[in-house]
Protein backbone atom coordinates (compact mmCIF):
# COMPACT_ATOMS: atom_id res chain seq x y z
CA UNK A 1 0.00 0.00 0.00
CA UNK A 2 1.35 3.50 -0.98
CA UNK A 3 1.09 6.36 1.66
CA UNK A 4 -1.04 8.82 1.20
CA UNK A 5 -0.20 12.39 1.84
CA UNK A 6 -2.99 14.24 4.35
CA UNK A 7 -4.80 16.15 2.00
CA UNK A 8 -5.66 12.29 0.49
CA UNK A 9 -6.26 10.64 4.03
CA UNK A 10 -9.02 13.42 4.28
CA UNK A 11 -10.72 12.83 1.33
CA UNK A 12 -11.38 9.00 1.88
CA UNK A 13 -12.62 9.75 5.57
CA UNK A 14 -14.89 12.10 4.28
CA UNK A 15 -16.25 9.50 1.68
CA UNK A 16 -16.22 6.77 3.87
CA UNK A 17 -18.04 8.99 6.88
CA UNK A 18 -20.47 9.84 3.82
CA UNK A 19 -22.06 6.15 3.00
CA UNK A 20 -22.23 4.89 6.62
CA UNK A 21 -24.98 5.43 8.83
CA UNK A 22 -23.86 4.20 12.25
CA UNK A 23 -24.01 6.44 15.21
CA UNK A 24 -20.46 6.68 16.11
CA UNK A 25 -17.64 5.99 13.56
CA UNK A 26 -14.01 5.33 15.07
CA UNK A 27 -11.18 5.90 13.66
CA UNK A 28 -7.87 4.07 14.21
CA UNK A 29 -4.58 6.40 14.69
CA UNK A 30 -1.41 4.63 15.06
CA UNK A 31 2.54 4.87 15.27
CA UNK A 32 5.32 4.89 16.96
CA UNK A 33 6.28 7.69 19.29
CA UNK A 34 7.28 11.20 17.97
CA UNK A 35 5.04 9.81 14.68
CA UNK A 36 2.53 13.00 15.36
CA UNK A 37 -0.12 11.17 16.15
CA UNK A 38 -1.39 13.96 18.57
CA UNK A 39 -1.25 16.83 15.95
CA UNK A 40 -2.62 14.60 13.34
CA UNK A 41 -5.28 13.66 15.29
CA UNK A 42 -6.00 17.26 16.19
CA UNK A 43 -5.92 18.31 12.83
CA UNK A 44 -8.33 15.73 11.94
CA UNK A 45 -10.61 16.18 14.03
CA UNK A 46 -10.80 19.80 13.36
CA UNK A 47 -11.15 19.30 10.08
CA UNK A 48 -13.87 16.44 9.82
CA UNK A 49 -15.91 18.77 12.41
CA UNK A 50 -15.83 21.62 9.77
CA UNK A 51 -16.81 19.67 7.60
CA UNK A 52 -19.77 18.41 9.76
CA UNK A 53 -18.64 15.63 11.03
CA UNK A 54 -18.30 16.55 15.43
CA UNK A 55 -15.45 14.41 15.79
CA UNK A 56 -13.26 13.81 19.53
CA UNK A 57 -9.96 12.32 20.39
CA UNK A 58 -9.61 9.34 22.60
CA UNK A 59 -5.92 9.14 23.61
CA UNK A 60 -4.67 5.64 24.84
CA UNK A 61 -1.83 7.57 26.81
CA UNK A 62 -4.97 8.32 29.46
CA UNK A 63 -4.75 4.95 30.09
CA UNK A 64 -1.05 5.12 31.29
CA UNK A 65 -1.15 3.45 35.02
CA UNK A 66 -0.11 5.65 37.48
CA UNK A 67 3.48 6.16 38.02
CA UNK A 68 2.92 4.03 41.76
CA UNK A 69 1.83 1.08 40.09
CA UNK A 70 4.97 1.20 37.49
CA UNK A 71 6.99 1.00 40.71
CA UNK A 72 5.40 -1.51 42.14
CA UNK A 73 5.35 -3.67 39.08
CA UNK A 74 9.23 -2.71 38.42
CA UNK A 75 7.96 -0.98 34.95
CA UNK A 76 8.80 2.67 35.51
CA UNK A 77 11.93 2.58 33.35
CA UNK A 78 9.73 0.93 30.79
CA UNK A 79 7.03 3.60 31.05
CA UNK A 80 5.07 3.85 27.80
CA UNK A 81 5.76 0.31 26.14
CA UNK A 82 3.02 -1.98 25.97
CA UNK A 83 3.00 -3.06 29.61
CA UNK A 84 2.10 0.06 31.02
CA UNK A 85 -0.91 0.82 30.25
CA UNK A 86 -4.73 -0.50 31.17
CA UNK A 87 -5.49 -2.15 28.61
CA UNK A 88 -8.95 -3.36 29.82
CA UNK A 89 -10.26 0.34 30.92
CA UNK A 90 -9.65 1.77 27.15
CA UNK A 91 -11.77 -1.39 25.64
CA UNK A 92 -14.17 -0.61 28.62
CA UNK A 93 -14.48 3.03 27.63
CA UNK A 94 -14.49 1.93 23.82
CA UNK A 95 -17.64 -0.15 24.63
CA UNK A 96 -18.95 2.95 26.80
CA UNK A 97 -18.29 5.36 23.74
CA UNK A 98 -20.10 3.24 21.28
CA UNK A 99 -23.25 2.88 23.57
CA UNK A 100 -23.50 5.38 25.18
CA UNK A 101 -24.33 9.46 24.79
CA UNK A 102 -22.04 11.51 26.84
CA UNK A 103 -18.41 9.69 28.44
CA UNK A 104 -15.93 11.21 30.52
CA UNK A 105 -12.59 10.12 29.31
CA UNK A 106 -9.31 10.61 31.09
CA UNK A 107 -6.24 12.35 29.35
CA UNK A 108 -2.68 12.24 29.56
CA UNK A 109 -0.86 15.62 30.98
CA UNK A 110 2.66 15.49 29.87
CA UNK A 111 3.19 18.77 32.08
CA UNK A 112 2.62 16.57 35.19
CA UNK A 113 3.53 13.17 33.44
CA UNK A 114 0.20 11.59 34.51
CA UNK A 115 -3.31 10.71 33.36
CA UNK A 116 -6.00 12.73 35.17
CA UNK A 117 -9.82 10.80 35.28
CA UNK A 118 -12.89 11.92 33.57
CA UNK A 119 -11.26 15.09 32.21
CA UNK A 120 -12.84 15.43 29.01
CA UNK A 121 -16.68 14.95 28.08
CA UNK A 122 -17.23 13.32 24.40
CA UNK A 123 -20.85 14.54 24.23
CA UNK A 124 -23.84 12.96 22.39
CA UNK A 125 -23.06 15.64 19.59
CA UNK A 126 -19.91 13.50 18.65
CA UNK A 127 -19.83 11.45 16.26
CA UNK A 128 -16.56 10.95 14.87
CA UNK A 129 -13.61 9.18 17.48
CA UNK A 130 -10.13 9.35 17.01
CA UNK A 131 -8.58 6.75 18.62
CA UNK A 132 -4.99 7.81 19.00
CA UNK A 133 -2.24 5.65 20.22
CA UNK A 134 0.88 3.80 19.58
CA UNK A 135 -0.28 0.21 20.16
CA UNK A 136 -3.80 0.30 19.04
CA UNK A 137 -2.98 -1.60 16.00
CA UNK A 138 -0.96 -4.68 17.43
CA UNK A 139 -2.41 -8.24 16.91
CA UNK A 140 -1.21 -9.85 20.36
CA UNK A 141 -4.10 -9.73 23.10
CA UNK A 142 -5.71 -7.85 24.26
CA UNK A 143 -4.35 -5.48 22.12
CA UNK A 144 -6.35 -6.89 19.48
CA UNK A 145 -9.65 -6.56 21.22
CA UNK A 146 -9.69 -3.19 20.18
CA UNK A 147 -9.94 -3.76 17.08
CA UNK A 148 -13.63 -4.86 16.41
CA UNK A 149 -14.64 -1.60 17.60
CA UNK A 150 -12.67 0.49 14.66
CA UNK A 151 -13.97 1.49 11.08
CA UNK A 152 -11.02 3.01 9.34
CA UNK A 153 -7.22 2.43 10.34
CA UNK A 154 -4.64 4.38 10.20
CA UNK A 155 -0.61 3.82 10.46
CA UNK A 156 1.67 7.00 10.32
CA UNK A 157 5.15 6.14 8.35
CA UNK A 158 8.13 8.12 9.62
CA UNK A 159 11.44 6.81 8.82
CA UNK A 160 14.14 6.25 12.03
CA UNK A 161 16.09 8.86 11.38
CA UNK A 162 13.47 11.52 11.80
CA UNK A 163 12.09 9.58 14.82
CA UNK A 164 15.42 9.68 16.54
CA UNK A 165 15.63 13.19 15.87
CA UNK A 166 12.48 14.34 17.43
CA UNK A 167 12.48 11.91 20.02
CA UNK A 168 15.77 13.51 21.39
CA UNK A 169 14.52 16.90 20.47
CA UNK A 170 11.28 16.35 22.81
CA UNK A 171 13.16 15.06 25.46
CA UNK A 172 16.07 17.29 25.62
CA UNK A 173 13.06 19.91 26.03
CA UNK A 174 12.22 18.80 29.89
CA UNK A 175 16.06 19.80 30.53
CA UNK A 176 16.30 16.54 32.10
CA UNK A 177 20.17 14.82 31.69
CA UNK A 178 21.54 13.89 28.52
CA UNK A 179 22.40 10.25 29.98
CA UNK A 180 19.32 9.48 30.75
CA UNK A 181 17.67 11.32 27.66
CA UNK A 182 19.55 8.50 25.73
CA UNK A 183 18.18 5.85 28.05
CA UNK A 184 14.34 6.81 26.78
CA UNK A 185 15.14 7.32 23.54
CA UNK A 186 17.81 4.45 22.74
CA UNK A 187 16.37 1.61 25.03
CA UNK A 188 12.49 2.55 25.07
CA UNK A 189 11.01 4.48 22.78
CA UNK A 190 12.92 3.63 19.43
CA UNK A 191 12.64 -0.08 20.32
CA UNK A 192 8.67 0.46 20.85
CA UNK A 193 8.33 2.03 17.77
CA UNK A 194 9.95 -0.87 16.16
CA UNK A 195 7.37 -3.19 18.29
CA UNK A 196 4.64 -1.05 16.76
CA UNK A 197 5.79 -1.16 12.94
CA UNK A 198 6.52 -5.01 13.12
CA UNK A 199 3.85 -6.30 14.89
CA UNK A 200 0.51 -4.23 14.18
CA UNK A 201 -2.17 -5.14 11.57
CA UNK A 202 -1.88 -3.84 8.48
CA UNK A 203 -3.80 -0.47 8.18
CA UNK A 204 -6.71 0.27 5.67
CA UNK A 205 -4.57 3.60 5.33
CA UNK A 206 -0.52 4.38 5.78
CA UNK A 207 0.16 8.16 6.22
CA UNK A 208 3.22 9.61 5.13
CA UNK A 209 4.72 11.82 8.03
Amino acid sequence: MSDLNYNELLIKLLNNLKNDIKYRYFIALSGPPASGKSTISEKLMNDLTLKGHNSSILQMDGFHYDDQILKQKSLLLKKGAPETFDVMGFLNFLFRLQNEDDVAIPIFDRSLELSRSSAVIISKETRVVIVEGNYILLKINPWRELHKFFNSTIMISTKHEILEKRLLERWRSYNIPEEEIKQKVFENDLPNGVNVYKNSILADYNLAN
